[in-house]
């Protein structure tokens, strides 16, 4: 495949502090590559050298073959960049400020309106084109950021957590919208610390922690990194120590954890563990609610190889 984008040793030291540390990877054509990590994990950083709007430490970084440098506008005007933080013009209604932005790049009046009615329905704004930011809803507001940032039809997008604090509708409208732009033949990068939308969004993860790649693969082959088989869950009152010590030694458990009526159980390897728990805790006489079984997710990969939480 074609690499769009190349990072290769890539360091980036504030003081005594290294926020990326000897990074390198490489950006498909036409995939979404998404970086994820827990806050400080060093995405934004990532995303902020490769724009060249931050000076590093050592390495280099290509992007449609050629270097990456702050003058180099041949490649920046085939980039799409949407930020955490939204940045549009307070006294320009919706419409004005796809406008604006997509000016920028545009020239030809024809082409930019084509351009902004085709942004403004990608993320939905029909029924907002009059509004000014002021009156728009915060996932709306995003919306807009987004549109601003793509109407210019750019070939590379990066999207900086672009589903912070939105709510269910903007957020599942922003996340179609990606999907769409990518069927458009856009290459995009993807940071988040959301693991549920890599999962559903991206072609290939990079895992990152203290700005180095842990794992880099799709969301199946970072699950088989994971060490246990099967995690059950168990909605359980009033379970008592020795119940609970029984449990452990059941065949192929792994850990198990009781907390506030929650049972968790993680096995190593087993193809019936379930029908084996559930006969158990039949002889033991043990009264549940709900029961339910799962594979490895992103989470426990990302805990297993860290030590902590994706959301930490």
């Amino acid at each position: 495949m074609k690499n769009i984008i190349e990072v290769k040793n890539l360091t980036k030291e504030y003081r005594n502090l290294k926020a990326i540390d000897d990074l390198s990877f490489e950006v498909h054509e036409g995939e979404i590559l998404g970086l994820l990590g827990p806050n400080g994990s060093g995405k934004s950083t990532t995303i902020n050298c490769i724009l060249s709007l931050l000076k590093f430490s050592k390495g280099s970084i290509k992007i449609l073959g050629k270097e990456m440098k702050p003058d180099s506008y041949d490649i920046k005007k085939d980039l799409g960049v949407i930020f955490q933080e939204v940045a549009v013009f307070e006294e320009l209604t919706v419409y004005e400020n796809i406008d604006y932005f997509c000016g920028l790049y545009i020239k030809d009046k024809t082409t930019r309106k084509k351009y902004i009615k085709e942004a403004i329905e990608l993320v939905g704004l029909e029924e907002f084109k009059k509004f000014y930011p002021k009156q728009l809803s915060g996932g709306l507001l995003r919306r807009l950021n987004i549109a601003c940032g793509i109407a210019h039809k750019p070939k590379i997008i990066f999207l900086d957590e672009p589903t912070v604090a939105v709510d269910p509708q903007s957020r599942n409208s922003i996340l179609d919208g990606i999907k769409k732009l990518r069927d458009q033949g856009a290459t995009i990068v993807y940071t988040t610390h959301y693991m549920e939308e890599v999962e559903i969004l991206c072609d290939r993860i990079i895992i990152l922690d203290k700005g180095k790649v842990l794992a880099t693969g799709t969301s199946d082959k970072l699950k088989e990194l994971a060490k246990i088989e099967e995690k059950v869950t168990i909605e359980i009152n009033n379970l008592q120590p020795e119940q609970i010590e029984k449990i452990k030694q059941l065949e192929n458990v792994d850990e198990v954890n009781y907390n506030v009526g929650n049972l968790i159980i993680t096995y190593k390897k087993g193809k019936n563990n379930l029908g084996e728990l559930i006969e158990h805790l039949k002889k033991e006489n043990i009264k549940y609610n709900k029961i339910y079984s799962e594979r490895p997710t992103l989470n426990d990969v990302f805990l297993e190889l860290t030590g902590k939480e994706l959301r930490d």
